[in-house]
């Protein structure tokens, strides 16, 4: 019998994928469930499974975009009688365990074979997914014409499906919106002062580090109450606010930039934020975040900080209407009481969209963020004996 395997719908909305990668080889023994190819839309990056055990025909190459519901391979379930399985890296290994020669090519993809057996190239191992060899790993490796090999060559790679709509999406927002950036300084002693005193009981208790981002979270969230058209965007003619708050948190992973959401943040407490913020990380950076995970969001919060970031002017996420940056601690001089002294200091950013918010609203929710942050055990704690209790210790 002969089973197609079609691309299934990553989610309401989204039309066509790119298969941007192959994990097993045209040919090859495939057993029920195992994962087959990587395929990657404008919300997210997903895994496709053998629906049975057989002989797996490739159909469509990587890095093609296709249809969803379109046929990218067949499996032949009466070769469950020949079950000689060819060996393929598994999603745990380390590529350098692997060494790809001309007797052993079961790792590369159907057309980087095919250039490779016309063009007599030997590449001993690829970019793909544990060390594959895509059809582009063949391609980079001859010299261009007439060129010194390794001599003012160029390289081109295929934009993925996420990168695109990530590319179309942000020039949207330059042109679509009316976007300004207000900045402002933060003293970060009283956090650092907490963070260092509880962390270890904060961790022990709730399994997750005691991080900025709950201190963020909560400030962002106390100053979207006193300034709910920061916490709204336009549709149309309408301006939509709203009484929940959920926070995108800009995430780094494997496939890019993404941002999952934390939902009903105005009811959280610390741990709370960062369990989930915890979790969250964890599925972005082991590719197994879903589209339900990032949809929605009603603020974003990036951290340019944590790649040392001083200062810069973050992009909308749309269709919200503003999102705040954070950056790099650095112990810098300011007056306290008319003295020059030294303090842990981040810079703030908050980039909004000026038809809904005004000048006021945007300085004055940056403003309460940083009375926040400056004084947390006053503003986000209820005074100190709320510490232990907020902290869930």
């Amino acid at each position: 019998m002969i089973l197609e395997i079609k691309v299934p719908s990553p989610g309401e909305s989204i039309n066509e994928v790119e298969i941007s990668n192959w994990l097993v080889s045209d040919g090859d023994y495939v057993e029920k469930d195992q994962e087959i190819c990587e395929i990657d839309s404008d919300k997210a990056t997903l895994t496709v499974s053998a629906e049975d055990d057989g002989k797996i025909t490739i159909l469509k190459e990587a890095e093609s975009t296709i249809p969803v519901g379109e046929i990218i391979c067949t499996i032949d379930t009466s070769a469950r009688g020949n079950k000689t399985k060819i060996t393929t890296p598994s999603k745990q290994s380390d590529s350098k365990n692997y060494n790809l020669s001309r007797s052993d090519q079961s790792i590369a993809s159907p057309a980087a074979k095919k250039i490779m057996r016309e063009k007599n190239i030997d590449i001993q191992q690829g970019t793909g997914k544990d060390g594959r060899i895509t059809k582009q790993d063949v391609l980079k490796s001859k010299p261009a014409m007439g060129a010194v090999e390794g001599d003012r060559n160029q390289k081109r790679k295929k934009l993925s499906t996420l990168r695109r709509k990530l590319a179309n999406r942000l020039v949207s927002v330059k042109n679509e919106t009316a976007m300004l950036t207000t900045f402002n300084e933060v003293n970060m002693s009283v956090i650092n002062a907490i963070r260092s005193k509880y962390k270890d009981m904060f961790y022990e208790k709730h399994g997750a580090k005691l991080g900025y981002m709950s201190f963020f979270t909560k400030s962002v969230a106390r100053a979207l109450a006193m300034f709910p058209d920061v916490n709204s965007m336009i549709d149309g003619k309408e301006i939509v606010g709203f009484d929940y708050i959920d926070i995108s948190i800009a995430v780094s992973s494997p496939k890019g930039l993404v941002v999952p959401v934390l939902r009903n943040v105005q009811k959280m407490n610390f741990y709370q934020i960062e369990q989930e913020v915890q979790r969250l990380a964890n599925k972005a950076r082991d590719g197994s975040i879903s589209i339900d995970d990032m949809v929605g969001g009603t603020f974003t919060i990036t951290n340019g900080g944590v790649f040392g970031s001083m200062l810069s002017t973050p992009i909308i996420n749309p269709p919200q209407s503003a999102i705040l940056g954070m950056h790099n601690i650095v112990d810098r001089p300011i007056v306290i009481g008319g003295e020059i002294v030294i303090r842990p200091i981040m810079y703030l950013a908050l980039s909004y969209d000026h038809r809904i918010i005004d000048g006021k609203e945007s300085v004055g929710f940056l403003v309460a963020v940083k009375e926040s942050l400056e004084n947390p055990i006053e503003h986000l704690m209820g005074g100190k004996d709320g510490i232990m209790q907020n902290l869930g210790l």
